[in-house]
């Protein structure tokens, strides 16, 4: 599966939930990127930058970042926050037609993004732990739902300035990567605004319309 969505559309949350609940395992660019830049890697030290200007990352760093990823897992994947231009669609379809898989279904979650502005600008990630989360979702005492952890910190790329320009780059850039891959695979638009369970039941409501088509 491929899971799609503006930033802040809540794609990692519902990721995790279907790798759980369809034995999925998660694979989310996004995360391996920020790990890079945690530890001062080359490639995260190549990307800190770009990522915290709320631009995307090359096409050739992604696509390899994905390949290596992928052919260690084999088949039974979700992926989160890739692909993310054309230059992606054409790359993963290549290599996925060399792997012999294919995929089942493409969720696009439908946010507006005065909400996803809300979203960002409302959550903290934990220096303990690395959790992200809401700041209504905290502790009664504020410490991190996780660890308990107290070293919260607003995530660069969550800045309202930032998160705005990287919505105005994702409509223009990733927006129709969606019609892309609806020309290949399966294509589902789901509204993402809402409780999480609510939005997990629309999901697995078109991933169980797309098993019955």
């Amino acid at each position: 599966m491929i899971l799609m969505g503006p930033p802040g559309s809540g794609k990692g949350t519902q990721a995790a939930v279907l790798a759980w609940f369809q034995d999925l395992r998660h694979v989310s660019t996004g995360d391996m990127l920020r790990a890079a830049v945690a530890s001062g890697s080359a490639l995260g030290k190549r990307v800190e930058g770009i990522m915290a200007a709320g631009e995307l990352v090359p096409d050739d760093v992604m696509m390899e970042i994905v390949k290596e990823r992928l052919e260690e897992l084999g088949e039974g994947w979700v992926l989160d926050g890739f692909p993310r231009t054309a230059e992606q669609v054409a790359g993963l379809v290549e290599l996925l037609d060399g792997l012999g898989q294919e995929v089942g279904l493409v969720v696009d979650l439908q946010v507006p993004d005065e909400e996803i502005v809300r979203r960002l600008a409302g959550r903290v990630t934990c220096g303990d732990c690395g959790h992200t989360t809401s700041r209504d979702a905290l502790d009664p005492d504020g410490g991190c739902p996780d660890c308990g952890g107290r070293t919260l910190h607003v995530r660069v790329d969550d800045a309202e300035e930032t998160v705005r320009r990287r919505l105005d780059v994702y409509r223009a850039t990733t927006g129709p990567v969606a019609e892309a891959l609806g020309r290949r695979y399966p294509l589902r638009r789901v509204e993402g605004v809402g409780a999480p369970d609510a939005v997990a039941q629309r999901i697995a409501s078109a991933l169980e319309a797309a098993d019955q088509a």
